[in-house]
């Protein structure tokens, strides 16, 4: 139990860095084993897709110069990892003249956090600007707008040139316009009142354009920490300075830091945001307790903080920041004011994710859906508890059940009809389950958007998940065994059984679209086209940009690749979904993955005569690949006749949607969203059916008279 005397902010102190010291504890295995990389000789203990990520954005930010990279690999022959740790090594032996202003532009935005506390202005924390008026800082220094009302900041906080103290200039916080903060990642974002003429305090000092990308940092990187230790004037740590350890959320670093650093922006050497600073980890032993320098256990409220073994630190990573800013339901203002963060963070108007849980509708009859008033966004749908929609879909099916599900012929008013079209590893799920849970992604974005949900039985669910896989077994032959080996072996097997070429032509496409140098070029032209040029590589290259399994990368181009150039998968797909859609009407026709090239078949070749699609959505979708669109039926990217109205959804990190945006390959659609879903879930579409921007859309064409 903490002693009763302590802050709230001192108790909140001690969670945080017991939770620190059990996260370096966990990752105590992977620890070792980059650490036994580091004694072999191993400069960057990295994958090398991460590496192969991280010089590629080096040379496309011009974080190194051109000439000294050619230089550099020309020297001598070097294989592909040797090139990259060459390209990233520079950047640590060789710095611009640039390194130093740019360091000192970025050193501007950050400020002295000070409280009011029993009369007297007391040193409180750091803080760093991310955009013209938000200033980013730890939860446990701002922990709510009432605390955030008794502090000020101070930029120039500093010696000058000549050792001289600065002139310090004051800015007051205001919580009202806007302030959130998350305990677990130990971030308060809070907006700044303008300064006595108008002018915004990111106009004065400048903001750091944080980025929601990967690339910016691989293991054994120095990275650069600037802050108010103890309060004291700004200091910055450089060199004899690494990142340790990459953890979901967080990053583990070496670096000097002390009390006060708290809140302190993290940078690498571009002068990037990598992370939040939020806390030295303490050692623990087996009990959790914190141990003193001397071995012993740490005694509350006697021993001082200095006496602490600090093992490490710890930071919050930008992406997991901005990620979680990106599901908060916020008001159109408040929104607007993430916007003004830069087109990097995710965080625009338009690219809004829904939260984790997924709300779902209980499988109770409703009136059929009609024209509406909103109702307030708080209000989620009631239901009850039901098995989370990923792992009950997994459950096999009795046999001979697995067929798509109708709807009622008076839903939606009757004439129009509501049509969820999957996409591929689907295989051997229950269809009820997985309409659920579309319903409930859905669902999720109609609440947020503050209008009323859908019922999953009211929705048409056609089901060929089990029929594709028995026409890719049957007319391909591929061994199950393949299912289950490595990433490599199953994109040589793929590729290999690609009558055509049309699964290396996807892979590379999409590699190439999603930032991979193309092939075929000298190293003086462009250093990146030495570093990756193989399937393999373009595999990697993919599962690196957009932190997806290369398996799971593999075998969906292989699904694509078989519906698109074997004539009996792709005969046996559309009769199967064919007969199980409505055969009169009006269809809002939502689509996902494979499910999206599929649905353009269907439109042009089998939609029951008479029949007009009033929106198409397409969601995580390739048709954006000239590999894909040269092959539908008929090849090309002309809009079909019978579609009213198309929205298109793609995520940034989404392996399938590489090819997105669709405009450009299609022309204008009524709308197309980029949006931000979670890391390990870009491509579900329960994440692209909960931003309300897309839920927006499917409602008011199912609320829309038919014609």
């Amino acid at each position: 139990m903490l002693p009763s005397n302590e802050s709230p902010q001192q108790q909140e102190q001690q969670e945080q860095q017991k939770a620190a010291a059990q996260r370096y504890r966990a990752a105590a295995a992977e620890r070792k084993e980059i650490e036994a990389q580091l004694a072999a000789g191993v400069r960057y203990p990295d994958t090398p897709e991460r590496i192969a990520s991280r010089a590629n954005r080096l040379l496309e930010r011009g974080g190194i110069p051109p000439t000294a990279a050619v230089e550099s690999v020309r020297a001598e022959s070097l294989d592909t990892p040797e090139t990259l740790e060459r390209v990233i090594g520079l950047t640590k032996d060789l710095q611009p003249w640039s390194f130093l202003p740019r360091g000192a532009r970025a050193a501007a935005t950050v400020a002295r956090i000070s409280i009011l506390r029993g009369g007297l202005e007391r040193p409180h924390g750091t803080g760093f600007l991310v955009s013209p008026r938000l200033m980013l800082t730890n939860h446990h220094v701002l922990p709510d707008p009432e605390t955030a009302r008794r502090c000020f900041l101070e930029f120039n906080a500093q010696v000058t040139i000549d050792n001289a103290p600065d002139a310090a200039i004051r800015f007051t916080f205001d919580p009202d316009a806007f302030f959130t903060a998350d305990r677990h990642l130990d971030y308060a974002l809070v907006a700044v009142v303008p300064a006595a003429d108008g002018a915004l305090a990111g106009e004065k000092f400048g903001w750091n354009r944080l980025s929601v990308q990967q690339g910016k940092l691989v293991q054994n990187e120095p990275v650069n920490v600037i802050g108010h230790p103890m309060g004291r004037f700004k200091e910055i740590a450089l060199r004899d300075n690494a990142l340790v350890q990459r953890l979901d959320d967080f990053l583990h670093y070496r670096t000097d830091t002390e009390p006060g650093n708290s809140g302190s922006p993290v940078f690498n050497d571009q002068w990037e945001v990598v992370a939040l600073h939020h806390m030295g980890v303490p050692n623990t032993d087996a009990q959790g307790r914190i141990l003193r320098k001397d071995g012993r256990p740490w005694r509350n409220g006697i021993d001082s903080d200095d006496t602490v073994d600090y093992v490490s630190n710890e930071g919050a990573r930008t992406s997991s920041i901005l990620k979680h800013l990106a599901a908060l339901p916020l008001d159109s203002g408040r929104r607007a004011l993430l916007a003004e963060m830069g087109p990097e963070s995710g965080l625009r108007q338009d690219a809004v994710t829904g939260p984790a849980e997924t709300p779902v509708a209980p499988l109770t009859p409703h009136a059929p859906h009609a024209p509406h008033a909103p109702v307030a966004p708080a209000v989620a749908p009631a239901r009850t508890p039901t098995p989370a929609p990923q792992e009950a879909a997994t459950t096999p099916a009795p046999a001979g059940s697995r067929v798509g599900l109708k709807a009622p012929v008076n839903a939606f008013g009757g004439a129009r009809h509501l049509v969820f079209l999957h996409g591929r590893s689907q295989q051997g799920k229950i269809p009820e389950v997985l309409r659920r849970g579309w319903t409930g992604g859905l669902n999720h974005g109609l609440t947020r958007a503050g209008l009323r949900t859908v019922d999953p039985e009211h929705v048409w669910f056609p089901y060929y998940g089990d029929r594709i896989i028995e026409a890719i077994g049957q007319h391909e032959a591929l061994p199950a065994s393949y299912a289950d080996a490595p990433a490599v072996a199953a994109l040589e097997a793929f590729a290999a059984r690609s009558e055509h070429g049309t699964y290396e032509q996807l892979v590379m496409e999409a590699a190439v679209l999603a930032g991979m140098p193309p092939n075929g070029q000298e190293a003086a032209e462009n250093i990146g086209s030495t570093l990756v040029g193989s399937l393999q590589g373009a595999l990697g290259w993919l599962a690196a940009k957009t932190d997806v399994d290369a398996l799971a990368i593999a075998t969906v181009f292989r699904d694509v690749d078989a519906y698109l150039n074997n004539p009996a998968v792709r005969d046996a797909v559309l009769e199967r979904v064919s007969a199980e859609i409505p055969r009169e009407g009006e269809l809002v026709l939502v689509t996902h993955s494979l499910g999206t090239v599929v649905g353009m078949d269907l439109i042009a070749n089998r939609l029951p005569a008479g029949m007009k699609v009033t929106l198409l959505v397409t969601a995580g979708s390739p048709l954006g690949m000239n590999a894909v669109t040269s092959r539908l039926i008929p090849p090309g990217t002309e809009r079909p006749a019978v579609v009213g109205e198309w929205v298109n959804a793609w995520c940034p990190t989404d392996a399938v949607a590489i090819g997105c945006p669709l405009e450009p390959v299609w022309g204008k659609l009524t709308e197309e969203h980029a949006v931000v879903n979670a890391s390990d879930r870009a491509h579900h579409i329960e994440e692209y059916l909960a931003h309300p921007e897309v839920a927006t859309a499917i409602d008011t064409f199912l609320a829309r008279p038919a014609h």
